[in-house]
Protein backbone atom coordinates (compact mmCIF):
# COMPACT_ATOMS: atom_id res chain seq x y z
CA UNK A 1 0.00 0.00 0.00
CA UNK A 2 1.49 2.98 -0.89
CA UNK A 3 0.82 6.67 1.24
CA UNK A 4 0.88 9.63 -0.60
CA UNK A 5 1.97 13.15 0.94
CA UNK A 6 0.27 16.31 -0.16
CA UNK A 7 2.24 18.55 -1.76
CA UNK A 8 4.00 21.62 -0.62
CA UNK A 9 1.47 23.50 -2.91
CA UNK A 10 -1.72 22.09 -1.15
CA UNK A 11 -0.36 22.30 2.03
CA UNK A 12 0.05 26.18 1.41
CA UNK A 13 -3.59 26.28 -0.18
CA UNK A 14 -5.26 24.59 3.46
CA UNK A 15 -3.24 26.84 5.72
CA UNK A 16 -4.62 30.13 3.72
CA UNK A 17 -8.12 28.73 3.44
CA UNK A 18 -8.19 27.99 7.44
CA UNK A 19 -6.45 31.44 7.72
CA UNK A 20 -9.55 32.76 5.63
CA UNK A 21 -12.31 30.85 7.67
CA UNK A 22 -10.78 31.91 11.00
CA UNK A 23 -11.31 35.56 9.78
CA UNK A 24 -14.48 35.26 8.95
CA UNK A 25 -15.60 33.67 12.57
CA UNK A 26 -13.93 36.12 14.46
CA UNK A 27 -15.88 39.23 12.33
CA UNK A 28 -19.24 37.52 12.85
CA UNK A 29 -18.74 37.08 16.46
CA UNK A 30 -17.48 40.74 16.78
CA UNK A 31 -21.14 42.52 16.65
CA UNK A 32 -22.68 40.17 18.88
CA UNK A 33 -19.64 41.26 21.54
CA UNK A 34 -20.20 44.92 20.70
CA UNK A 35 -24.15 44.76 20.86
CA UNK A 36 -23.91 43.11 24.30
CA UNK A 37 -25.31 45.66 26.87
CA UNK A 38 -23.19 47.33 29.79
CA UNK A 39 -23.71 46.30 33.19
CA UNK A 40 -24.41 49.27 35.11
CA UNK A 41 -24.28 49.97 39.15
CA UNK A 42 -27.59 50.10 41.07
CA UNK A 43 -28.39 53.60 41.90
CA UNK A 44 -28.08 54.94 45.48
CA UNK A 45 -31.55 55.06 47.22
CA UNK A 46 -31.82 59.16 48.35
CA UNK A 47 -32.61 59.27 52.14
CA UNK A 48 -35.41 61.89 53.13
CA UNK A 49 -34.47 64.62 55.28
CA UNK A 50 -35.84 63.98 58.72
CA UNK A 51 -38.80 66.11 60.32
CA UNK A 52 -37.99 68.79 63.19
CA UNK A 53 -39.73 71.35 65.23
CA UNK A 54 -38.46 74.54 65.78
CA UNK A 55 -39.44 76.18 69.34
CA UNK A 56 -38.95 79.11 71.50
CA UNK A 57 -38.12 79.04 75.11
CA UNK A 58 -38.31 81.77 77.66
CA UNK A 59 -36.74 81.50 81.18
CA UNK A 60 -36.66 84.09 83.78
CA UNK A 61 -34.91 84.50 87.06
CA UNK A 62 -35.39 86.86 89.98
CA UNK A 63 -33.00 88.11 93.19
CA UNK A 64 -33.05 90.71 95.71
CA UNK A 65 -30.66 93.04 94.47
CA UNK A 66 -27.66 94.25 96.02
CA UNK A 67 -26.82 97.82 94.49
CA UNK A 68 -28.21 100.67 94.08
CA UNK A 69 -26.80 103.52 91.66
CA UNK A 70 -27.71 106.92 92.12
CA UNK A 71 -28.11 109.49 89.29
CA UNK A 72 -27.31 113.10 90.90
CA UNK A 73 -26.06 116.27 89.79
CA UNK A 74 -25.55 119.70 90.51
CA UNK A 75 -26.98 123.29 88.59
CA UNK A 76 -25.97 126.97 89.60
CA UNK A 77 -27.16 130.17 87.37
CA UNK A 78 -25.27 133.29 87.31
CA UNK A 79 -24.72 136.07 85.18
CA UNK A 80 -21.82 135.15 83.79
CA UNK A 81 -20.25 131.69 82.62
CA UNK A 82 -17.74 132.04 85.01
CA UNK A 83 -19.73 133.08 87.68
CA UNK A 84 -22.01 129.87 86.58
CA UNK A 85 -18.80 127.87 86.33
CA UNK A 86 -17.74 128.92 90.01
CA UNK A 87 -20.59 128.09 91.70
CA UNK A 88 -21.42 124.39 90.17
CA UNK A 89 -17.89 124.27 91.18
CA UNK A 90 -18.87 125.01 94.64
CA UNK A 91 -21.50 122.29 94.59
CA UNK A 92 -20.20 119.70 93.07
CA UNK A 93 -16.90 119.63 95.71
CA UNK A 94 -19.57 119.71 98.54
CA UNK A 95 -21.64 116.78 96.57
CA UNK A 96 -18.32 114.82 96.42
CA UNK A 97 -17.40 115.33 100.00
CA UNK A 98 -20.50 114.28 101.23
CA UNK A 99 -20.28 111.16 99.46
CA UNK A 100 -16.80 110.38 100.59
CA UNK A 101 -18.33 111.07 103.85
CA UNK A 102 -20.72 108.10 103.36
CA UNK A 103 -18.26 105.78 102.43
CA UNK A 104 -18.59 106.09 98.83
CA UNK A 105 -15.36 105.06 97.35
CA UNK A 106 -13.57 106.96 94.70
CA UNK A 107 -14.24 104.34 92.11
CA UNK A 108 -17.67 104.16 92.47
CA UNK A 109 -18.31 108.14 91.42
CA UNK A 110 -17.95 109.18 87.73
CA UNK A 111 -18.93 112.18 85.88
CA UNK A 112 -21.62 111.35 83.51
CA UNK A 113 -21.92 114.79 81.92
CA UNK A 114 -20.81 118.53 81.71
CA UNK A 115 -22.42 121.52 80.55
CA UNK A 116 -22.67 125.10 80.19
CA UNK A 117 -25.73 126.46 77.90
CA UNK A 118 -26.95 130.61 77.92
CA UNK A 119 -30.03 131.71 79.93
CA UNK A 120 -31.98 133.63 77.58
CA UNK A 121 -35.01 135.99 78.40
CA UNK A 122 -37.72 137.29 76.02
CA UNK A 123 -38.36 140.99 76.13
CA UNK A 124 -42.08 142.50 75.50
CA UNK A 125 -41.05 142.60 71.83
CA UNK A 126 -40.34 139.41 71.34
CA UNK A 127 -36.67 139.48 71.42
CA UNK A 128 -34.59 136.93 73.24
CA UNK A 129 -31.54 138.11 74.96
CA UNK A 130 -28.90 136.44 77.21
CA UNK A 131 -29.17 137.67 80.75
CA UNK A 132 -27.20 134.57 82.70
CA UNK A 133 -25.59 130.88 82.16
CA UNK A 134 -25.85 128.14 83.90
CA UNK A 135 -23.52 125.51 84.60
CA UNK A 136 -24.24 121.76 85.01
CA UNK A 137 -22.63 118.41 86.36
CA UNK A 138 -24.04 115.16 86.56
CA UNK A 139 -22.68 112.26 88.58
CA UNK A 140 -23.49 108.46 88.67
CA UNK A 141 -23.11 106.68 92.12
CA UNK A 142 -22.60 103.09 93.08
CA UNK A 143 -23.68 102.37 96.41
CA UNK A 144 -23.06 98.75 97.16
CA UNK A 145 -24.83 98.88 100.66
CA UNK A 146 -28.10 99.12 99.29
CA UNK A 147 -29.95 99.70 102.80
CA UNK A 148 -28.15 102.81 102.83
CA UNK A 149 -28.82 104.68 99.74
CA UNK A 150 -31.77 106.41 101.17
CA UNK A 151 -29.40 107.74 103.69
CA UNK A 152 -27.00 108.88 100.88
CA UNK A 153 -29.61 110.50 99.32
CA UNK A 154 -30.57 112.69 101.82
CA UNK A 155 -27.12 113.56 103.21
CA UNK A 156 -26.50 114.71 99.49
CA UNK A 157 -29.74 116.73 99.54
CA UNK A 158 -28.85 118.21 102.93
CA UNK A 159 -25.44 119.13 101.66
CA UNK A 160 -25.77 120.85 98.61
CA UNK A 161 -29.31 122.22 99.31
CA UNK A 162 -31.13 124.02 95.91
CA UNK A 163 -28.15 123.32 93.46
CA UNK A 164 -29.03 119.59 93.86
CA UNK A 165 -30.98 117.28 91.06
CA UNK A 166 -31.94 113.70 92.01
CA UNK A 167 -32.47 112.14 88.63
CA UNK A 168 -33.13 108.86 89.20
CA UNK A 169 -32.36 105.33 90.92
CA UNK A 170 -31.65 102.32 89.37
CA UNK A 171 -31.20 98.80 91.46
CA UNK A 172 -29.17 95.87 90.18
CA UNK A 173 -27.00 92.69 91.21
CA UNK A 174 -23.45 93.56 90.98
CA UNK A 175 -22.64 90.35 89.04
CA UNK A 176 -25.74 88.97 86.77
CA UNK A 177 -23.75 85.78 85.70
CA UNK A 178 -25.25 83.52 88.18
CA UNK A 179 -28.94 84.85 87.71
CA UNK A 180 -28.27 85.14 84.04
CA UNK A 181 -27.37 81.29 84.05
CA UNK A 182 -30.72 80.34 85.75
CA UNK A 183 -32.97 82.40 83.58
CA UNK A 184 -30.93 80.38 80.39
CA UNK A 185 -31.84 76.71 82.17
CA UNK A 186 -35.04 77.97 82.06
CA UNK A 187 -35.09 78.60 78.70
CA UNK A 188 -33.86 75.89 77.73
CA UNK A 189 -35.98 73.45 79.85
CA UNK A 190 -38.96 75.57 78.51
CA UNK A 191 -37.70 75.01 74.53
CA UNK A 192 -37.45 71.28 75.39
CA UNK A 193 -40.74 70.74 77.16
CA UNK A 194 -42.26 72.61 74.17
CA UNK A 195 -40.58 70.57 71.63
CA UNK A 196 -41.35 66.94 73.71
CA UNK A 197 -45.10 68.51 73.62
CA UNK A 198 -45.03 68.39 69.81
CA UNK A 199 -43.64 65.37 69.54
CA UNK A 200 -46.40 63.30 71.18
CA UNK A 201 -48.73 65.44 69.42
CA UNK A 202 -47.21 64.07 65.94
CA UNK A 203 -46.95 60.44 66.75
CA UNK A 204 -43.33 60.95 66.80
CA UNK A 205 -40.26 60.70 69.33
CA UNK A 206 -37.83 63.72 70.34
CA UNK A 207 -34.15 63.44 68.63
CA UNK A 208 -31.44 65.59 68.52
CA UNK A 209 -30.78 68.99 68.95
CA UNK A 210 -30.14 70.33 65.49
CA UNK A 211 -29.28 73.91 66.35
CA UNK A 212 -29.77 76.65 69.29
CA UNK A 213 -29.61 80.17 69.46
CA UNK A 214 -29.67 82.32 72.35
CA UNK A 215 -31.38 86.50 72.16
CA UNK A 216 -30.62 89.31 74.57
CA UNK A 217 -31.27 88.97 77.70
CA UNK A 218 -33.74 91.63 78.89
CA UNK A 219 -33.48 93.88 82.30
CA UNK A 220 -36.18 96.08 84.21
CA UNK A 221 -35.89 99.61 83.27
CA UNK A 222 -34.65 101.92 86.74
CA UNK A 223 -37.18 103.25 89.18
CA UNK A 224 -36.89 107.19 89.57
CA UNK A 225 -36.81 109.18 92.86
CA UNK A 226 -37.80 112.91 93.07
CA UNK A 227 -35.88 115.90 94.50
CA UNK A 228 -36.82 115.85 97.80
CA UNK A 229 -36.84 118.89 100.54
CA UNK A 230 -33.16 120.26 102.30
CA UNK A 231 -34.56 118.78 105.55
CA UNK A 232 -35.09 115.22 105.07
CA UNK A 233 -32.82 113.10 106.29
CA UNK A 234 -33.45 110.11 104.62
CA UNK A 235 -35.22 108.54 101.38
CA UNK A 236 -37.51 105.65 101.75
CA UNK A 237 -36.63 103.32 98.99
CA UNK A 238 -38.45 99.68 97.64
CA UNK A 239 -35.79 97.77 96.10
CA UNK A 240 -37.92 94.93 94.99
CA UNK A 241 -36.55 92.22 93.03
CA UNK A 242 -34.23 92.32 89.76
CA UNK A 243 -35.30 89.72 87.12
CA UNK A 244 -33.23 88.81 83.92
CA UNK A 245 -35.23 87.73 81.11
CA UNK A 246 -33.53 84.88 78.13
CA UNK A 247 -35.12 83.60 75.29
CA UNK A 248 -33.41 80.69 72.94
CA UNK A 249 -34.61 79.55 70.10
CA UNK A 250 -34.12 75.75 69.38
CA UNK A 251 -35.03 72.82 66.53
CA UNK A 252 -34.61 69.20 67.53
CA UNK A 253 -35.36 66.18 64.84
CA UNK A 254 -38.66 64.37 65.08
CA UNK A 255 -38.04 60.27 64.99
Amino acid sequence: MTIRRPSAARTVRLLAATAVLGGLLVGTTAPALAAAPERTAPRAVRAEAPATVTVTGHGRAAAAPDLAILSVGVEATRKTAKEAMAAQKTAAEALLAVLDKQGIAERDIRTDSLSLSPVYTQNAAGESKVTGYQAGQSFSVKVREIDRAGQVIGAVNDATGDSVRINGVVFDVADPSALRVKAREAAYRDAYDKAAQHARLSGHELGRLVSLSEGESARPGPGAVGAMPADEASVPLAPGEIEEQVTVSAVFELV
